[in-house]
């Protein structure tokens, strides 16, 4: 059995100005890369063999900041990065919920098929990101590993194996920032612990929820 630890990124610019990012970035804030050390200090007590981290730049700068003190091998996966927002990418989430408020709602409703206009529904992430598990359990067979990835992929993995329809009304398994963990033997996937490990929290506002 594998075990991975996931975490997702930190607390970047335009989560603070709460603007979409999808596959677009942009950079940690000074407080994203400080409590980013810091959770590298809180899970180092756990036996972590690697870290495996989103392509994405704001994912692969929060693994280097852990791994200042881990110090482990890191490996890039796309399988793992965010939801491809597509035209919404870059949006305010207010534009969202004024000028394309119809359209948003809409798709929120439609649950795992929900798709940004030329963008990724949450079904295709949840594929891809099994898939990436999967296969890194294959690859290390019983290891623990790390990995730093985003809200929206760690949202749809454990609302798959928790048999979750993914829709506006139910009630969120995952807290902010926090350490949750999952299980890979015999190329399946299972939820092994949620919300585990209560990491250190930005001081000033909560992360962008969808994003």
């Amino acid at each position: 059995m594998t075990r991975f630890g996931c975490i997702r990124h930190g607390r970047t610019l335009w989560n603070e100005e709460e603007r979409v990012q999808g596959w677009l970035d942009s950079p940690l804030t000074e407080e994203g890369q400080r409590l980013a050390r810091a959770w590298g200090e809180q899970v180092r007590t756990l036996p972590w063999q690697r870290i495996l981290a989103s392509d994405l730049g704001r994912a692969r700068a929060t693994a280097e900041l852990i791994n200042t003190t881990l110090a482990l091998p890191v490996h890039e996966e796309a399988g793992i990065r965010e939801q491809n927002w597509g035209d919404w990418s870059g949006l305010l989430y207010h534009d969202l919920l004024t000028t394309h408020k119809e359209e948003f709602a809409r798709q929120q409703a439609r649950g795992w098929e929900f798709t940004p206009p030329a963008g990724e529904s949450r079904r295709q992430v949840l594929e891809r990101a099994m898939a990436a598990l999967v296969d890194a359990a294959a690859r290390w067979p019983d290891e623990a590993i790390l990995v730093v990835s985003h809200e929206g992929v760690l949202r749809c993995l454990a609302n798959h194996l928790a048999g979750r329809a993914f829709l506006p009304n139910e009630p969120p398994l995952l807290r902010d920032w926090h350490l949750h963990f999952f299980a890979a033997d015999a190329g399946t996937l299972r939820i092994d612990a949620l919300n585990a490990l209560a990491l250190r929290q930005p001081e000033h506002g909560r992360p962008f929820s969808l994003f």
